[in-house]
């Protein structure tokens, strides 16, 4: 078979029918920009939304659960041993939500070399008082560095010095929905009101945006010994150790290993939030099957004028086949054309489809929830683009490679009979 005369019978085809050829190259080229566009545009929209919790969610938490005993009294007794004991209305334990021997604890999770790093938290419910009114909130004390380091908590701060927490005494970062709510601009001093009846000033250094409306209505931020103040605990008062690891998806396991060795309940981040997981999942294969979907229908596309060119050139593959050609090489220039078409369309699909994405990276996208945020969200991952070509070649080959079996198959003599 010589290769360059093939590829010369291929070219003079392809430019025969130039028009054709070009209709089929701009229908691999659009469906090819359209795939990369789409999911690059799909795939930031879903770094995005997940970011807003996921992003704010511990891989592990280690926390205190008050329960009901699973052992009650009439459990112990020798009379009822053996039989199906029914008690009703069972109280909670009397027993605090503070995590006992905490700093063993963290130092051991920071000597795993499968956690990245380790910052405790206190959650602390709490009364805004505004007049006479008082508004429920949740104070979360934290240790400011960690926190930010592991979990971008500057990235949320909308207004103010995220470090003022950690270098200004009594003070608190407040959501951005409950500053809101009691009219309060930064420098303010406001009385919080723990469960328990103890009051506090705690002066304004920041407002804290997290994108989640109900959220940034109540909760806000303090360093770990204001709230340990506020609370009038000690300092070893921790009743959350939020743990991020070098591999989520071993959050599950280690949730349970970290559970039994530490006697402690632990929640994983993908049953925290197992229906963002969904939403993402349901979008990833929704852009996919749209992309794909817009693949095959240029496949046909090539298909149709191979179809059409091989009728048209009936007397050309006859003459080619008396002169000396195989069915194989036949096969072979055919097959060459629909490649050509794909390798062509293909590339200026990736191109336009990078142009398009980084034009839509540019287009302003301005909304209150989302301060951080000033442009549509763009995941420029290299994946889409191997798959958007690789899918390219492997429609258009079998969208050339059927014609092309059936014009291998021809026998010049009836063509050249029936002329």
């Amino acid at each position: 078979m010589k290769i360059k005369l093939i590829a010369s019978i291929s070219g003079s085809l392809l430019l025969a029918r130039w028009k054709q050829t070009l209709v089929a190259a701009i229908g691999v080229t659009f469906s090819i920009t359209m795939f990369i566009a789409l999911l690059s545009f799909m795939s930031g929209l879903n770094d995005l939304l997940d970011g807003l919790v996921i992003n704010r969610t511990p891989h592990v938490r280690l926390y205190n659960e008050i329960q009901p005993s699973k052992q009650q009294p009439i459990d112990a007794s020798d009379q009822f041993k053996g039989s199906y004991n029914f008690v009703s209305s069972i109280k909670p334990k009397n027993e605090r939500l503070q995590i006992y021997n905490n700093a063993a604890i963290m130092s051991a999770l920071k000597k795993d070399s499968r956690v990245l790093g380790v910052a405790p938290k206190i959650t602390a419910q709490v009364f805004y008082n505004v007049g006479s009114i008082d508004l429920t909130g949740v104070i979360n004390g934290i240790e400011v560095e960690a926190e930010n380091r592991l979990f971008l908590f500057k990235d949320y701060v909308t207004a103010g010095n995220y470090i003022d927490l950690k270098n200004t005494p009594n003070s608190i970062i407040l959501g951005k929905g409950a500053a809101e709510k009691m009219l309060t601009n930064i420098g303010d001093v406001i009385q919080v009101t723990t469960t328990k009846g103890e009051r506090i000033s705690l002066k304004v250094v920041g407002y804290f945006q997290s994108g989640l409306q109900d959220i940034d209505k109540v909760q806000s931020y303090a360093s770990i010994n204001t709230v340990q103040k506020l609370l009038g605990e000690s300092n070893n008062y921790i009743t959350d150790i939020q743990i991020k690891l070098k591999d989520i998806l071993l959050a599950p396991k280690l949730a349970k290993e970290y559970q039994s060795l530490f006697n402690v309940e632990a929640l994983d981040i993908q049953t925290a939030n197992s229906q963002f997981e969904t939403g993402s999942f349901v979008r990833t294969l929704i852009s996919y099957a749209v992309g794909i979907t817009l693949l095959i229908v240029a496949g046909f596309g090539i298909y149709n004028i191979l179809n059409m060119m091989i009728y048209e050139k009936m007397d050309s593959i006859a003459i080619l086949k008396a002169t000396g050609f195989s069915g194989r090489d036949v096969n072979f220039i055919f097959t060459t054309i629909a490649l050509s078409i794909g390798i062509f369309g293909g590339l200026l699909g990736l191109l336009f489809g990078f142009a398009l994405s980084a034009i839509i990276d540019q287009i302003p996208f301005i909304t209150a929830a989302l301060p951080t945020v000033k442009t549509y969200p763009i995941n420029y991952n290299p994946k889409f683009y191997i798959i958007g070509g690789v899918f390219s070649l492997v429609t258009t080959y079998f969208a050339g490679y059927f014609p092309s079996r059936k014009a291998s198959k021809i026998d010049p003599v009836i063509i050249i009979r029936g002329k």
